[in-house]
């Protein structure tokens, strides 16, 4: 009886992922409270000068893979994420496109994807649409506005593509997230918050 009951509730539960959206199901695997938060909140506390808007904070966790919803918006009131999107990282920081964050740079032209503290700025339409300008705060990517690294939306990034081929495409360093999300994305970090990325 136990082992069939056993069965019966993996069948269910592997039929309830299948009809999951794939960013629904992206959403389901991410962290309540991701291992970065303690960093994101030390980093708010240093910005926090700088930072008009502190109720929410846009976290990035490049440990995860690019299949993973990893773009974390956290509600600073009860340190739990509101919201999970899929995010691409720079070609630079992944150029065998395993999927896996390899190294950050800082340098222009590296097309890599920069670690640390940022400061949303204000949004625009560029060539990749509505988009959303940051501001690199620390030593680690204080090159951001000279190299253009913004929030903008891409049609290489898709629950779809993180389905079937296990990862999502590569931008040039830009946080780069579905046409799907990108609204949701700049509604809700709007200017003056902190995204912090790391792994």
């Amino acid at each position: 009886m136990n082992i069939n009951r056993r069965r019966f509730i993996g069948a269910f539960v592997a039929g309830s992922a299948a009809v999951l959206s794939p960013r629904a199901f992206a959403q389901v695997k991410s962290a309540d409270r991701p291992d970065l938060l303690p960093q994101a909140m030390a980093a708010l506390d240093t910005h926090g000068f700088r930072i008009a808007n502190r109720n929410l904070v846009g976290l990035v966790d490049f440990s995860a893979p690019s299949r993973d919803a990893r773009f974390h918006l956290v509600d600073i009131a009860n340190g739990r994420v509101s919201t999970s999107f899929l995010v691409a990282h720079g070609s630079g920081s992944d150029p065998g496109n395993s999927g896996w964050v390899q190294r950050f740079s800082n340098r222009p032209g590296s097309n890599a994807s920069s670690h640390g503290s940022y400061m949303t700025g204000n949004s625009y339409y560029g060539q990749h649409g509505r988009s959303r300008r940051l501001e690199g705060l620390d030593a680690d990517n204080s090159n951001a506005w000279q190299r253009a690294i913004v929030i903008h939306g891409a049609d290489y990034v898709s629950g779809q593509l993180a389905e079937t081929q296990g990862r999502v495409g590569r931008s040039q360093g830009c946080f780069a997230v579905s046409r799907r999300d990108i609204g949701d994305v700049l509604d809700r970090l709007g200017s003056g918050y902190l995204l912090y990325a790391a792994k």
